[in-house]
C-alpha cells in the first residue's frame, strides 16, 4: 500500500493537525513554495508611524492566514467526502505561502507577529471541524464566505497603506487573487451560500479579530 492511499485513523489525523498547528504557530517553521511578490518591489523608506501601521496591518493579515490554516485543518478532519477533505488540505497548502509572505513583511518592517494567534488558532479549528461535521455543503460555504470576509480586509488595506509601501502591496495583491479563486472554487464544488445574517456575523467576529491584532 502505497502512503497515497493509506487510511489515517483518528489518532494519525490529529498527530499531523498538531504538526500542521506547531509550523503554523511557530515563527520561521512554515516554509513557501512561492517566492514572495515583495522580492520584486522597490525598497521604500517609511517613517516611524507609517512603519507601525503598515507593521500592524500586515499582522492582521497573518493572522488571518493563522486562522485560514486552523479552519482547513478541522475541516479536513471531519469531511466526509474524500474529495473535499484533498480540497481543504491543498487549500490550506496554497495558504502557507501567504503565511510565510506576511511573516518575513512583519519582520522587515521590524515588528511581531500577534502574540493572540494560538487563540485564534483554536477557535478556527473548533469552528472549522464544526462546519465540517454538520456537512460539507455548509464547511464548503464557510470557506466560501470566509474568504469572501478576507477579500474584503484585503482591499481595504490596499488602500490604507502608506503609498510608498510597495512591498506588502504586493503581498496583498497576490493574495487577494489567491482568495478569490478559493472562494470561487468552494461556491462552484456545491459549498452553501450563507445568508446575509450569518455574514453579518462573521464580519462582527472579524472586528474583533483585527482590532486586537492590530496592537498586539
Amino acid at each position: 500500500m502505497n502512503a497515497n492511499s493509506r487510511r489515517y485513523s483518528l489518532f494519525d489525523k490529529l498527530i499531523q493537525n498538531a504538526d500542521q498547528a506547531l509550523r503554523t504557530l511557530v515563527p520561521g517553521a512554515a516554509q513557501e513554495e512561492r517566492p514572495s511578490p515583495a522580492q520584486q518591489r522597490p525598497y521604500h523608506e517609511l517613517n516611524e508611524a507609517e512603519q507601525k501601521h503598515a507593521a500592524g496591518l500586515m499582522r492582521i493579515n497573518h493572522t488571518g492566514e493563522v486562522c485560514a490554516q486552523a479552519l482547513y485543518q478541522g475541516q479536513a478532519l471531519t469531511a466526509k467526502l474524500p474529495e473535499v477533505r484533498e480540497a481543504m488540505e491543498e487549500a490550506a497548502r496554497e495558504e502557507i505561502d501567504h503565511l510565510v509572505w506576511c511573516e518575513d513583511r512583519i519582520k522587515d518592517l521590524g515588528s511581531h507577529t500577534s502574540r493572540l494567534n494560538p487563540l485564534f488558532y483554536g477557535l478556527s479549528f473548533g469552528i472549522g471541524a464544526l462546519a465540517g461535521k454538520i456537512s460539507d455543503k455548509v464547511s464548503l460555504g464557510f470557506v466560501a464566505a470566509t474568504e469572501e470576509q478576507v477579500c474584503k480586509h484585503l482591499s481595504q488595506h490596499m488602500t490604507s497603506l502608506p503609498v510608498q509601501d510597495e512591498k506588502s502591496k504586493a503581498v496583498l495583491l497576490q493574495m487577494l487573487e489567491d482568495e478569490a479563486k478559493h472562494a470561487t472554487v468552494a461556491l462552484e464544488a456545491g459549498g452553501h451560500k450563507f445568508p446575509l445574517p450569518v455574514k453579518l456575523a462573521m464580519t462582527a467576529v472579524s472586528k474583533v479579530m483585527t482590532k486586537s491584532v492590530y496592537r498586539f
